[in-house]
């Protein structure tokens, strides 16, 4: 699944104005990022999308050297698990 970088966010469809996924994130400081917003249209339900844009953005914060905090609920189910314990600071 390919997902496209646009600024503080990766997403999915032909329509970055209107995408069929998407996840947001903005910089805290200068060694962390808040995630801040995940969307899956109702279409792509079920999928695991939203999931593979939280270990998207994950990935992006540890090619980085970055850590994550979450205020999105989705997001902070997601990064408390173990696999994200490297790069989850919202512990």
């Amino acid at each position: 699944m390919d997902f496209i970088k646009d600024g503080n966010r990766f997403y999915m469809g032909a329509d970055k104005a209107s995408p069929l996924a998407e996840i947001t994130f903005a910089p805290v400081g200068n060694h962390s990022l808040v995630v801040d917003h995940t969307f899956t249209d109702p279409s792509m339900r079920g999928q695991g999308i939203a999931r593979k844009l939280v270990e998207r953005v994950a990935d992006y914060a540890r090619e980085g050297g970055m850590k994550l905090l979450a205020t999105c609920p989705y997001a902070r189910k997601v990064l408390e698990e173990d696999a994200f314990s490297d790069v989850y600071a919202g512990r």
